[in-house]
């Protein structure tokens, strides 16, 4: 989503992959199953990496490996879905050192207390400037953010701003606009945070953003080529494990998963390495910028390691606007609209757009040096 629009498959890796675990740093492979070896996956090797000490408070200790990255077309598979994600392809693989990754998404009680120690002003907070925003309305330059309404019926799905509108006053402080607040929200996830607001926090957290591998490795849990943070099943045993949109998109969500709207974090069961809320809920913002051809980049170089990301960003949807990774979907997220709550699925914003459903988590070297 771009705020202007309102202002103005590697299978000789994958067999290198099983090979790899004699290295003697490296645990047993975690095989992907048949199906996620025909969509191209292969097995993920964790690294004996123990957990350095001391722990930080609120994050948990991702050891590093080797995996497969990416998503197969989940239009053509039993999870069902209407986007076919060629952005997410080739399946390539990639290593990534251990690292702490925070085990939640950045709530509202942590971004206040941030706020309060440094003053800091949002994106969302600051008239946007006229040369910014060419042809603009002079009543649409003023403070605000984008705001999720449902609309009173159905109404077409190719055309978002049925359900968007750009809200004056609509900020982390209040999510709705004038009138909103968060309070008693503590524990929600602070949303209608830019990417320079993400960055400002975690430089003054002693963190970081994410890379897009990162993430990635840290949602799957150790996993090979698992459609959901918690396996293939989007609904095992009948059960919703993620706070995504059901009912009829965009203008009644039945709230089947117990929440109508965002969450408070951590109400679902976290992944194998302690993760919460790595699908649905908020988007997280990722260092890396957005290339949909990224992937068959690295997929040239064999096993890419740490990859940081492009050094340019394109989108042939709004081509000459620069986009950085989002990653792990929305309350939004549906099968019948946008299923990338998938743990290997992407997206995409304008760093200087902020919404009611996009957020952040953070994390932070090894080391425990500043980065």
């Amino acid at each position: 989503m771009n705020i202007r629009v309102f202002l103005s498959s590697l299978p000789l890796a994958g067999a290198l992959a099983v090979f790899a675990t004699e290295n003697m740093d490296r645990t047993p492979p975690k095989l992907a199953t048949a199906s996620a070896r025909a969509a191209g996956f292969a097995a993920t090797i964790e690294s004996k990496s123990d957990a350095p000490m001391p722990v930080p408070e609120g994050m948990v200790w991702i050891p590093g490996g080797e995996f497969s990255m990416g998503n197969a077309d989940p239009t053509r598979s039993l999870c069902g879905g209407k986007d076919p994600m060629p952005d997410a392809r080739p399946i390539h693989r990639v290593a990534v050192d251990g690292f702490w990754i925070d085990s939640t998404e950045v709530t509202n009680a942590q971004f206040a207390l941030f706020v309060k120690a440094t003053a800091y002003i949002t994106v969302a907070e600051r008239k946007p400037r006229a040369e910014d925003f060419p042809g603009a309305p002079a009543e649409l330059l003023v403070p605000g953010s984008i705001v999720f309404t449902a609309p009173e019926g159905p109404v077409p799905l190719d055309d978002f701003t049925k359900w968007w509108r750009y809200q004056p006053g609509a900020d982390w402080r209040h999510p709705a606009g004038p009138g909103s607040s968060i309070e008693g929200k503590e524990k929600y996830p602070v949303v209608h945070v830019a990417f320079e607001d993400t960055e400002a926090y975690a430089k003054w957290a002693g963190k970081r953003l994410p890379t897009e591998a990162e993430w990635e490795f840290a949602a799957r849990g150790g996993a090979a080529g698992e459609s959901y943070p918690w396996g293939d099943e989007l609904q095992p045993g009948d059960k919703w494990l993620a706070n995504i949109f059901e009912g009829k998109f965009p203008h009644k969500d039945s709230g089947a998963d117990g929440f109508i709207g965002i969450a408070p974090v951590a109400q679902f069961s976290p992944n194998a390495y302690g993760l919460h809320d790595v699908a649905g809920n908020v988007w997280e913002w990722c260092s890396d910028w957005y290339r949909p051809d990224y992937y068959a980049q690295l997929a040239r170089s064999g096993v890419a390691n740490n990859p940081k990301g492009p050094n340019d960003s394109l989108d042939p949807a709004e081509p000459g606007v620069n986009k950085r990774v989002h990653r792990g979907g929305s309350f939004l997220c549906t099968e019948q609209y946008c299923t990338r709550y998938m743990v290997g699925s992407r997206d995409k914003g304008e760093p200087g757009t902020s919404s009611s459903h996009l957020g952040f988590r953070c994390v932070k070297a090894a080391a425990l040096k500043a980065e």
